[in-house]
This record gives structure tokens, sequence and C-alpha cells, in this order.
């Protein structure tokens, strides 16, 4: 009898699989519903390169400050009112928010930021939802911390054009800024490092929306329709997205090159080893329908022709190995598309602060 039960469990495990990697297109909606209402352990196996470290995916998590927005209140305040004021540049007109607006998920919706006297940057303004996520910052990872990343910016002659060294002494000159540093530090000293700090832990209050991804994730079976599903599925399968979006902010921390990278070396700029050469910092895809233009040059408009490009084309010299050609149906891109706009949601109202005069 036990033998029986262990070769028929083998062989319904067996017929469960092949359930699993069918193409989405075969099974039907309620059948993916009923597979992915299950715990994330029990859900069909990623299709990811044996080498890949791979994280389900999950529910957004909780921000590092959460729970600590209280006693930090003076702190966050500081660094909201600074991200907010343009008088942290040369110009005195140009801020953080100016290529990091809230109503646009944190990002500014243009191909490339325009810096001092309307010089254009050399790459996209990424969002800032969840920045506290990631290892390295900026696309070419030449920054460890939020606060090393302000300093950036402020100094750049082409983006802000200011100087952190002469910062300070500017902003003791402005009514208020004395008294909102010693809420946050307890003396009213103002240094470059207390304004990065200050700076940082604010971008560190933001975050995503929940999205209808979440929700489902979180017990409401329906808060996905069929063709999300088939996109998730897809997603996480004949898609081969999860080799590089993965975990809860889909995104692996890491840096691949996608083909995409034109003469821009990324993240060889920073470590000078030839195989990083056109590496770019993988970016979380939370929001993703938020915060177009896409790619660190804000060249692709249409989330649809970059998908495209993933599906149909062959080997790109220095394309990371990961990176490979779906083959995925009119269809299947259409449900790959609606999953992306499943995991993008409205951003947080906000509230700006008041400038001092």
């Amino acid at each position: 009898m036990r033998k029986w039960c262990t070769i028929s469990c083998l062989v319904l495990a067996g017929l469960l699989a092949i359930h699993f990697t069918d193409h989405p297109s075969n099974i039907s909606g309620n059948r993916l519903r009923k597979i992915y209402s299950r715990p994330s352990g029990k859900w069909p196996s990623p299709h990811v390169h044996r080498d890949v470290k791979w994280k389900e995916l999950s529910p957004l998590p909780a921000a590092p400050l959460r729970g600590k927005e209280d006693s930090l209140r003076h702190l966050i305040n500081l660094g909201k009112t600074l991200f907010f004021d343009g008088r942290l540049s040369g110009s005195l007109q140009i801020s953080c928010a100016s290529c990091h607006i809230p109503e646009l998920s944190w990002s500014d919706g243009k191909e490339k930021s325009l810096g001092h006297e309307g010089q254009v940057n050399k790459r996209n303004s990424p969002s800032l939802h969840n920045v506290w996520f990631y290892d390295k910052l900026f696309w070419d990872g030449r920054s460890h911390s939020l606060e090393d990343q302000a300093f950036s910016p402020i100094n750049s002659e082409s983006e802000m054009h200011g100087d952190m060294r002469e910062l300070p002494r500017n902003l003791r000159r402005i009514k208020g800024y004395p008294e909102l540093f010693r809420k946050a530090f307890g003396d009213p000293a103002i240094d470059p490092d207390r304004i990065a700090t200050a700076l940082a832990f604010f971008q560190r209050t933001i975050v995503s929306n929940k999205s209808r991804f979440d929700q489902f994730l979180e017990g409401d079976r329906n808060a996905l329709t069929n063709a999300e599903l088939r996109g998730m599925h897809l997603f996480r399968t004949k898609a081969g997205c999860m080799n590089c979006h993965n975990g809860p902010l889909f995104s692996d921390n890491a840096f691949h090159n996608n083909g995409f990278a034109g003469n821009d070396k990324g993240l060889y700029a920073v470590t000078h080893k030839a195989d990083d050469v056109g590496k770019m910092k993988t970016p979380s895809l939370r929001d993703v329908m938020n915060t177009g233009p896409w790619m660190h040059d804000g060249k692709m408009t249409r989330m649809e022709e970059i998908l495209e490009v993933y599906n149909t084309e062959g080997t790109i010299v220095g394309r990371d190995a990961l990176i490979q050609s779906a083959g995925l149906s009119k269809a299947e891109l259409l449900d790959l598309l609606a999953f992306l706009k499943a995991i993008s949601a409205p951003p947080i109202e906000f509230k700006k602060p008041v400038i001092p005069g």
C-alpha cells in the first residue's frame, strides 16, 4: 500500500510539474489563480540560470525607518526641507526635487533631466521609490550610501552646480535653518555631513504604494485579472525575467549589460574591470509603468518596444548571458505588459514642506 502511494504521488507530482511549465495560454486563468493563491513555497519553480541566487517575488517590504518616524521626525523634516530647496544649487533654482518629483513616482518624466543653465544630464533620473534598498547608487554604482550620494549632484557642474563646502555657510544665513538643524541634531551647527545625513534619512522614507500585486499576495484573490496572472507566470517562467528582476523589489541589486548601453561604459567607469563594460544597475520594476521614459539614457519611450527588443533580439555583443530572447507570442507579450501594470501603483500622496525664508 505504501509503495503504491509513493508511486501515485510521484506520478501526480510529474503531472503537476507538466501543468506548471505549460505556456500560460494553455493554462486557464482559474488554474493559475489556484496555483498562485498557494504559499509561494508551493509555486512553480522560476526559470532562472543555475548560477542565479534568486529571491521569490513577495509583498512590498517595510522601509527601514518604519516605526521610527516619530522619534526621527525632526531629522526627516530637515531632510525633506533641504530636498525641496533650490538654494542648495549654484543658481538657487535647482533642488533635488527638480529631478525627483513626488507625483511622478519620484522620477521626472524626461529622457534626461536638465541641470545648471539648461545643461542636459548624462543619464535618465531614476525613481527614488524604495531607494534605501540598493547597495550601490547611480546607474554605474559609484556611491555606496545615500549619505555619500548626496554630495555628487550638489557638487556636479552640470547638475546643481553647487559647492557642498560653501553650502553650510549659505544655509546659516537663511532664517529658520539653524533652528531646524538644532531640532534635528541637538545644536544649530551646520556642516556637509549633517546636510547629507538629513537628506539620506528623508529619502529612506520614500516608499512605493501597495500595488494590486501586493493585494493579491495578501489574500485578495480577485485583485489580479486572468491576463495579469498569465503575465505573472510568464515573468517567473518562460520570459526569464527573474534572472535579474526578482525579490520583493523586482531587482537583484546587481549590475548587468542588457544590450542598451551604447557608448556608456557604466560600471566599468567605477571598477575598471573589462567584464563590467556597459553594465548598469538593475532597476526595481515596482511602479515601472509610472517612471518612463526608461533605460539609463531614457531613450525607450514605449514599454511594448522594450519587451519586443528583449523578446526577439539575437545575440548582442556584451549582453549578459542571463538575458536571452524569450520567443513570446503577441498575446503573451500583452499579458506580460499587463503584469507590469499590476505591479505599478499610484504614488502615495505627499505634502511638500514649507521652505524657510
